[in-house]
């Protein structure tokens, strides 16, 4: 059959305009079909690293916890209710009784007894170096607590806020305040024996109690500017009334060693092993968390990163 003029250019136009869509299918086909393995390869290695850290992780530490602290959701467990030993992070509640005081003063000055330099020697204890006979001020004394972890500072805050006619008394009813803030707060696998952790045998917490007692003295400003502090330089005014520099340097590791750290407080001893309380925030959220008897120092810290980097996936 012959086709017209007209009837060629229809045809030759259809098959023009054919040919194109059969190319531009041929050549738009392989970006369409990429394989799942093509697009892990081309994952951000950031993207990769949250997928690792959203995998539960494993630690030395035999107790562990963490929480969404903004909004109290639990992230990670490990025994999260047995007792142990915590070391210095009873710390954290003898900060926060003295911290709970109505009208305090945290210029007021506190003299250095005999007493305290005494305890430091008697048990072989973290020290504040505190000097017999110097002025130091409440919130010098609690730099001196959280920092070097100065168990003459948490002895001199106890004898200074507790109530009674002698230096036992005082320190008694200081302990008593603890335990009373403890229940105060639902922590019921907690009791304190002692103003620093240096305790007779009945001195104990939980990783799930320790962080809800962390995440409520974080409420407070003072405790959270002194728990993010590095290092210190505080001058006190000695016996003579002159004056000398005290310098302490922060126990934990985590300040100036991961991203976001905010504090809490460290921990150790012979039955404690290795502790740490801990808090970090990025991009808003704050995770909080704490890990009971770690097997060493570099292993708690280990342990809490992977803690924080899951809570932060999660």
């Amino acid at each position: 059959m012959k086709l017209g003029i007209a009837g060629t250019r229809r045809v030759a136009t259809v098959a023009l305009t054919s040919g194109a869509v059969l190319t531009t299918g041929l050549l738009t086909a392989p970006a369409q079909a990429s394989t799942p393995a093509q697009a892990t390869a081309a994952a951000p290695a950031q993207a990769q690293a949250l997928a690792a850290a959203a995998k539960k992780p494993s630690v030395t530490a035999k107790g562990g916890y963490v929480m969404n602290s903004g909004t109290g959701k639990s992230l990670y467990t490990k025994a999260a209710d047995t007792r142990r030993s915590t070391g210095s992070t009873t710390k954290i509640m003898t900060a926060r009784v003295v911290l709970a005081q109505k009208n305090l003063n945290l210029n007021r000055k506190v003299t250095i007894q005999k007493a305290y330099s005494d305890y430091i020697v008697r048990n072989t204890a973290s020290s504040a170096r505190l000097i017999v006979g110097d002025k130091v001020t409440v919130r010098q004394l609690l730099y001196g607590l959280m920092l070097p972890s100065g168990c003459d500072a948490a002895y001199a805050l106890a004898d200074t806020f507790g109530s009674g006619s002698t230096r036992t008394a005082r320190v008694k009813s200081f302990i008593g305040k603890m335990n009373a803030s403890a229940k105060s707060l639902g922590l019921k696998n907690t009791h304190f024996d002692s103003f620093d952790g240096i305790g007779k045998g009945s001195n104990y917490s939980t990783p799930r109690d320790l962080t809800k007692l962390a995440r409520d003295a974080m409420k407070n400003t003072t405790f959270r500017s002194i728990v993010k502090t590095r290092s210190t330089k505080q001058k006190t005014v000695t016996r003579s009334g002159g004056y000398r520099y005290m310098n302490w340097t922060n126990t934990n590791p985590l300040l100036g060693g991961y991203s976001g750290a905010l504090g809490v407080k460290t921990g150790s001893g012979p039955e404690a092993k290795y502790c740490l309380v801990f808090a970090a925030k990025r991009d808003g959220k704050t995770v909080i968390g704490t890990v009971l008897a770690s097997t060493s120092s570099a292993n708690r810290t280990k342990d809490a990163k992977k803690l924080l980097n899951y809570g932060f996936a999660k």
